[in-house]
């Protein structure tokens, strides 16, 4: 995506961008004026001068969906990782003894 706006940063031929030319749509980008990159979802966004825009299909369908997946799944590791080492610390501080107090402990800390 970075890609396309540096590609349309001057020269011939860069304005509209190259992602706003979308195949059978040429009169659309004749009004492009200005263009941008969306993080939240990806896209290419194409700004036209009566103060509409429009998404560019440069980025494919599933990629949205495919980059939520890895976002929560990172999110996920890093919290099952963050129990892990505390079970682990937890462990340590009783000793290295796994499982519940003796029952005389109950209750105590």
């Amino acid at each position: 995506m970075t890609g396309a706006v540096m590609e349309s940063n001057g020269g011939a031929g860069s304005a509209p961008a190259p992602p706003c030319r979308t195949p059978g749509y040429e009169e659309r980008a004749l009004h492009v004026i200005d263009q941008s990159v969306s993080f939240l979802p990806l896209g290419f966004v194409c700004e036209t001068g009566d103060g509409g825009e429009y998404t560019s299909d440069d980025v494919p369908g599933y990629v949205n969906p495919v980059t939520a997946v890895l976002a929560l799944t990172a999110v996920a590791s890093a919290v099952g990782a963050g129990y892990a080492t505390e079970l682990r610390a937890r462990a340590a501080a009783r000793g290295g003894r796994g499982g519940p107090p003796p029952d005389g402990c109950a209750g105590t800390v």
